[in-house]
């Protein structure tokens, strides 16, 4: 792969994604005055509320790119793109939908069989379906195709599973996972672990699977362990090719890291010390938003830059990686800077919304360059793609 294959054409001016960004900045106005939603900070994850969700499933505003025949809405991915950027900025609480929306829909769609897409699919855009990433393991750290997970074929011709997986978000809250597995022996050579590997759709109710909590630094629960105990997963529910696993893993994955929630994880604290430092006129204060800003704003040109590829069919993996790395880096610098030239207390329950907000961000900071994959793995995906390894 060349450097100019991480070149991607900017984004195309769009009307109907300010039109819609208009709407969404209506409807959340409304929702926020109504008290049916307060802001918090990293709301993609820890923000489960599926009466919200269905508000915008009602509204058209999940599965807005899918075809119509599947419940979707056939927009582009800017005017999601959007949606999904309003949604953030506001902390709104998305996390119930979000994984469904983001990854495992587009998945299906790509791979999924008839029956699987025509049962799922209208009721992730409804907001009425929410799924777990079923990828990372205990002891496997961030190589992911090391993976110890086996599912085996029964005489039934169904699938046996038994294995761990870790960090799947909101497990509890939700109805199906897509999960890695290894069906058949790796090959030979430094790709052979690639091969061997299959995606499953899984019924989170089934008899064997069961969820721990990982409770993070706040008490807050939206990571869990799931594990698979004997667990018989019917012979159909196969996504895609048997043994193409890797390959789609490492397509999904440009899904997983490009989008807004990348770097705007933080941006309601980012919002609120802005405010701060407009009423206090503090030098300190306003350099640091000046700097910040910057680096928003550049962030927000590859996110954007992103989606447009995704809307011409392309799967743009190593700049997502890129953006994943440089994104969940600046959310966790917001939290330094912002630490560094305000003298307010960080406490969930402090009075002050900055020294609320402050105390979410930090005791959520740990995952931001985890999570979707670690910063130094990402930095090897990069090195990869331009040759340099």
């Amino acid at each position: 792969m060349s450097s100019n294959q991480l070149t991607l054409a900017p984004a195309p001016p769009s009307e109907a994604a300010e039109q819609v960004r208009l709407e969404v900045r209506q409807f959340l106005a409304e929702e926020l005055a109504a008290g049916t939603f307060t802001t918090h900070v990293d709301t993609w994850l820890s923000g489960v509320d599926p009466d919200f969700s269905r508000k915008l499933g009602a509204r058209g505003w999940l599965g807005m790119t899918w075809p119509k025949e599947y419940g979707g809405h056939e927009r582009s991915a800017m005017e999601r793109y959007a949606v999904t950027e309003e949604l953030l900025a506001a902390g709104a609480p998305v996390a119930a939908h979000w994984i469904a929306d983001r990854q495992s829909g587009p998945n299906l769609l790509r791979y999924g069989t008839e029956a699987q897409r025509k049962e799922i699919l209208p009721r992730i855009a409804a907001g009425e379906c929410y799924f777990v990433i079923g990828m990372s393991e205990p002891d496997s750290g961030s190589d992911l195709a090391s993976i110890r997970t086996r599912a085996a074929r029964n005489a039934d011709g169904d699938w046996v599973v038994n294995g761990a997986k870790v960090w799947t978000s909101n497990a509890h809250h939700s109805h199906y996972g897509i999960v890695l597995v290894r069906t058949g022996p790796p090959g030979e050579g430094p790709r052979g672990k690639h091969q061997g590997l299959t995606q499953l759709l899984v019924d989170l109710s089934l008899p064997g699977l069961s969820i721990n909590p990982i409770r993070i630094l706040d008490g807050g629960h939206h990571f869990n362990e799931v594990v698979f105990d004997d667990v018989v997963v019917p012979g159909e529910m196969v996504l895609g090719t048997e043994g193409a696993g890797w390959h789609q893993v490492t397509a999904e994955l440009a899904f997983e890291r490009s989008g807004p929630e990348r770097f705007l994880s933080t941006w309601p604290l980012l919002a609120e010390f802005g405010r701060r430092a407009a009423a206090t006129g503090d030098p300190a204060q306003l350099a640091t938003l000046g700097r910040l800003s910057a680096r928003a704003l550049s962030l927000r040109q590859l996110s954007l830059r992103i989606a447009a590829a995704l809307d011409r069919g392309e799967l743009p993996d190593i700049p997502a990686a890129l953006v994943k790395d440089v994104g969940t880096t600046f959310e966790q610098d917001v939290v330094d800077e912002v630490r560094r030239v305000v003298d307010v207390p960080a406490s969930l329950d402090s009075p002050d919304p900055l020294g609320r907000a402050l105390a979410e961000a930090q005791l959520h900071a740990p995952g931001y360059t985890l999570r979707g994959g670690t910063n130094e793995i990402l930095r090897g995906i990069v090195a990869r793609g331009l040759g340099l390894r």
